[in-house]
């Protein structure tokens, strides 16, 4: 979309608040697929920084949400108990059922964390293209969101490629 029909333009409310509703279901998801895999690197010297990783999402979380009730739209039921059967699914991580901090399991846990993290980035960066057309989105705000969600990835990246070896090199 051009930049001079975004500033003409308004908001379709009810589109924008079904964007957000479908990204809080993903942010429960995702926030237990993180404390998850925090309890699968439980010991590991990446524990802290999952846990650090969990506690950010959480705080983009109440953010999101907050945002969302700024709309003044209210959850979506049908998508609340999708939220909730995917943070079910997320707590028995069908990815790495047994909480391993190595084999394929964790590799694929890795990179759905990382798609996660994208997707949100995509939220945040589409939210501050939005920003000129409603003075209750915050495009400065939703900038440094999205830089938070590149470095969330990179972290992301740095742990799993120093700990590639461990899960695919074949034991001596």
């Amino acid at each position: 979309m051009a930049a001079d029909k975004l500033s003409t333009g308004t908001l379709n409310q009810k589109d924008l608040a079904s964007y957000l509703d479908y990204h809080l279901l993903g942010s429960a998801a995702g926030v237990q697929l993180f404390d998850a895999v925090r309890q699968a690197w439980a010991g590991t010297p990446q524990e802290a920084e999952f846990r650090k990783l969990r506690e950010e999402l959480s705080a983009e979380r109440k953010e999101l949400k907050a945002l969302h009730r700024s709309f003044g739209h209210g959850r979506n039921k049908l998508k609340r108990l999708g939220a909730m059967a995917g943070a079910v699914i997320s707590r028995l991580n069908p990815l790495n059922p047994t909480r391993a901090s190595g084999g394929v399991g964790t590799q694929l846990e890795l990179e759905s964390l990382l798609s996660a993290l994208r997707g949100k980035q995509c939220m945040w960066q589409i939210l501050a293209e939005l920003a000129p057309m409603d003075p209750r989105l915050d495009a400065l705000r939703f900038q440094e969101l999205e830089a938070q969600a590149v470095a969330q990835q990179r972290r992301v990246e740095r742990m799993m490629n120093s700990t590639a070896a461990q899960r695919f090199l074949a034991s001596p």
